[in-house]
Parts: structure tokens; C-alpha cells; sequence
């Protein structure tokens, strides 16, 4: 990847977003797709919207590492297809990696797309063997609403509960910029999904930490401008440790809450180390296997302002 290529694509991504017009088609353009095979539109549960794509890696022995991947948007938008380059990423990093679909605003509301996430991850559990995945070391993984929902499945056990699994199965989840606790509900898109202003105090996944949740990965932009990293990322850090979970947090200067996730992508990784992290963590079997450590250790990596 020449700097030329980096510059060009930041440049786009960056047209695009100051345009108004989605940045990840372009951001999917620029991600090279060669070390990752592609399963799409495979259904997990009998809804239109119930459906997940499988990336993994090419010419890989034995099973991998899972990571799935849930998206964000305000629990009103999203499209798997639109996160291929999170799955060509991981995969190229020796993961497979699942992106679900999930149902969305107005069609449902909390918690329904949180059944659906942990359909997704039953699914994973009982079927990625046959795509070169390891049922047993299973990482959940989201950006925004997408970090929310996973942070629920592995904080809450009721979802995971209602497909027969409990979340000390997975081995570790990793939240991107996620909203944990935003209570009361800020967001005018986001309040009529939580049913504001009569939102549940178990709706916010501060509310679950316990002894027993799996380790995290935390990482957030240390100047997003739409879920403020101290508040979600540093306040659930806080609680986790508390509680003696292990957790690593890191805040990323230079990028924001929308280029975080874009940081994902092969072609964009110098705007932060993201995925780098990721694969630290789950290389390390959540810190199993190397002790984790706390925000600060990072290229263009700071603490959260306060």
C-alpha cells in the first residue's frame, strides 16, 4: 500500500463523509479482498433480515479464531455488505470472521435486535466449524450500535441465555466507540428505539457488569462527537475493572467516531492502530495468554480528555 493509494483513499473517504454521502462504498473500494473467501447470505434465524456473511481466511489449516462483527447505526440502518472490509481485514489476519445482519427501527424496537444478535452468535457456535471457525474461541466484536449490541450478549446473559448459551462461552469481546451508558437517551434517533422517555435501566449494559464477564477491548476516539468516550468507554472500563474483569482501553487521536471503524480497513490503517489492536487482543486469547494492558500504549494513542 503506497502512501499515494493511502492519501487518495483518505481524501475520498473524507469527500464523501463532508458530502453527506455514505464513506463506506469507498472505503470497500480500496480494501483489497485477495486473502479472505467469501460465504455471503447464509441464514440464521427465518427472518427477511436474518442473514450473515462469513470471511475467512485463504488457504488456512485448521480452525481459526471467530470474531463477529455487528455494525452500527443508530439501530437504524446498517447492511452487512457495507462492512466487508472488516471482514477482509480479520480475515487477512488469520480470523473468520461473521457479519450478521440485524432488524432494525421502525420494524422493532429494544430488545429485539438483541435476539437477534445472539441468534447470530448461536448460529456461530454451532455451525462455523464447518467454514474453518473454532466454536470454542468465539470473540464478539461492534462499532457504535454495534458495540452496544455486543456488549449486551457478553455483559447480560438473558440473550445469550435464550438460545441455550451463556456469555462466559465466548472468549472475549471488543467494543469500538459504544454507547454503554446513555441514559437518559440524548439521541433524537435513537429515543423512539429505546422507548423514551420510559427506557429500562437494564437497557444500558453498565448496568450488567459482573465478576464473570468475558475479558474486553475498549477503543474509542479520544475526540468523537457523538458517544463521549469518558462517559461509555472510560465509565464501563471503570466498572470492569472494579469488578476484576480484565479490560484494555485505548482513545486514538486523529480519528473520529465514523473513521475509527474505517480504520479497519487494509488500506486506511494509518489513520489508527486499530487493527492492530484487535489482533493483539485476539491473539492473546482475551490476555489469557499476555497480560492486558490500559490506554496509553498505542501509536497516536492518548487518555480521554476530561
Amino acid at each position: 500500500m503506497t502512501k499515494t493509494v493511502f492519501y487518495i483513499a483518505a481524501s475520498l473517504l473524507l469527500a464523501l463523509t463532508l458530502a453527506a454521502c455514505s464513506p463506506l462504498a469507498v472505503v470497500n473500494a480500496v480494501s483489497p479482498n485477495g486473502a479472505a473467501q467469501l460465504a455471503e447470505g447464509i441464514r440464521y434465524g427465518a427472518g427477511e433480515r436474518h442473514l450473515l456473511d462469513v470471511y475467512r481466511p485463504k488457504g488456512e489449516a485448521g480452525l481459526a479464531p471467530v470474531i463477529v462483527f455487528f455494525y452500527g447505526g443508530n439501530w437504524v440502518s446498517g447492511d452487512r455488505k457495507d462492512y466487508a472490509f472488516v471482514g477482509r481485514a480479520l480475515a487477512a489476519r488469520g480470523y473468520v470472521v461473521v457479519v450478521p445482519d440485524y432488524r432494525l427501527y421502525p420494524k422493532v424496537s429494544y430488545p429485539d435486535f438483541l435476539d437477534d444478535a445472539a441468534q447470530a452468535v448461536a448460529w456461530t457456535e454451532r455451525s462455523i466449524g464447518a467454514y474453518g471457525g473454532n466454536p470454542r474461541q468465539v470473540f464478539l466484536m461492534g462499532h457504535s450500535a454495534g458495540a452496544y449490541n455486543a456488549a449486551m450478549l457478553a455483559l447480560d446473559g438473558r440473550w445469550l441465555g435464550r438460545q441455550g448459551l451463556r456469555p462466559d462461552s465466548l472468549r472475549g469481546w471488543i467494543g469500538l466507540a459504544g454507547p454503554y451508558d446513555f441514559l437518559p437517551v440524548q439521541n433524537p434517533t435513537a429515543r423512539p428505539v429505546f422507548h423514551f422517555p420510559d427506557t429500562p435501566a437494564d437497557s444500558q449494559p453498565v448496568e450488567h457488569v459482573g465478576a464473570s464477564a468475558p475479558p474486553a477491548l475498549l477503543v474509542a476516539a479520544k475526540e468523537d462527537k457523538l458517544v463521549n468516550p469518558v462517559r461509555n468507554t472510560g465509565g464501563l472500563a471503570a466498572r470492569l475493572r472494579g469488578a476484576g474483569v480484565p479490560v484494555r482501553e485505548i482513545y486514538y487521536d486523529g480519528v473520529g467516531h465514523a473513521t475509527l471503524v474505517a480504520s479497519l480497513s487494509a488500506s486506511l490503517q494509518r489513520l489508527a492502530p486499530t487493527l492492530d489492536a484487535v489482533d493483539a487482543f485476539v491473539r492473546s486469547d482475551g490476555g489469557r495468554n499476555g497480560a492486558l494492558s490500559d490506554a496509553g500504549n498505542g501509536r497516536r494513542t492518548s487518555g480521554p480528555g476530561r
